[in-house]
C-alpha cells in the first residue's frame, strides 16, 4: 500500500486555530492521535455554530457521527498552535462527509488528514433527515 502525499492549505475551504494543550502531549512526547479527532469535531462544529447552522441545544437537525478516519504525516507537540482546515469531500442529502488537514501554524502542508462524517438526524426520532436549504448552500461553499 502506498502512503498518500498531504494535501495543501489550498485543499481547504475554512480554517479553525486551535492552541495544543500540555495534557495533548502523549508519553512519547507528542499530540496524542486520540486529540485529533477532537480537533476535527472542534473545528466542524465551530464552523457550524458561526455558519449559523448548528444550534447545540435545540437546532433540529442535529449530526451524528458515523465515521472517521486520520492518516498523519508529522508530529505536533505542546506548546504549538495549529490550523485545522476543513472542506467538503462529500455532500449528500442527509450526510456530509468533511475532509480536515491538520496544520502547525504557518506551514504549508498538513501534519495530519482526515475525514468526519456526519448523518444528520431528526432530533427526537434520530430518523435521517433531508438538509436544509440553508445549510446545502453553506456547505456547497465548502465543496
Amino acid at each position: 500500500m502506498s502512503r498518500p502525499e498531504p494535501r495543501p492549505r489550498s485543499a481547504y475551504r475554512a480554517w479553525r486555530t486551535i492552541p495544543t494543550r500540555w495534557a495533548d502531549n502523549d508519553a512519547y512526547g507528542h499530540v496524542n492521535n486520540v486529540v485529533h479527532y477532537a480537533w476535527f469535531d472542534t473545528a466542524v462544529n465551530a464552523w457550524l455554530v458561526e455558519a449559523g447552522l448548528l444550534d447545540i441545544e435545540h437546532g433540529d437537525p442535529i449530526g451524528l457521527v458515523v465515521e472517521t478516519r486520520c492518516a498523519y504525516f508529522a508530529a505536533l507537540a505542546f506548546p504549538q498552535q495549529v490550523e485545522v482546515g476543513i472542506a467538503v469531500e462529500r455532500l449528500g442529502s442527509s450526510s456530509v462527509t468533511y475532509r480536515l488537514g491538520v496544520f502547525a501554524e504557518g506551514e504549508g502542508n498538513a501534519a495530519a488528514e482526515g475525514e468526519f462524517t456526519h448523518v444528520y438526524v431528526d432530533r427526537a426520532s434520530r430518523k435521517p433527515k433531508a438538509l436544509p436549504d440553508a445549510w446545502l448552500a453553506n456547505l456547497e461553499a465548502l465543496l
